[in-house]
């Protein structure tokens, strides 16, 4: 699989949070990753937003770039957090 990093973008997204994507990329058995999981999971039930999980240990491409950083949180595929993930801090990202 490929990455999902793109360019960054100036400025805040103006789309609503229902249209924005989260992804959560961590690896089984992983702590922190179950920590943003739930955060995730709960600031996106709140918000609307979608997300998806990814796995670094079946993806070669995000082992290689993430690897030192999971949990990773990426917002419509940019970077948005990693190690811990602060719920106030992913709302903003997300708009809400």
């Amino acid at each position: 699989m490929t990455p999902l990093l793109r360019p960054r973008r100036a400025g805040r997204d103006a789309r609503p949070p229902s249209e924005r994507v989260v992804t959560l990329i961590g690896r089984p058995g992983c702590h922190l990753c179950d920590d943003a999981r739930e955060v995730v999971r709960a600031v996106c039930a709140e918000t609307g937003a979608s997300w998806e999980e990814r796995d670094i240990t079946a993806d070669a491409g995000l082992h290689r770039l993430y690897w030192e950083q999971i949990p990773v949180v990426l917002v419509d595929g940019e970077q948005h957090d990693f190690w811990r993930v602060d719920a106030a801090r992913l709302r903003r990202a997300l708009g809400a």
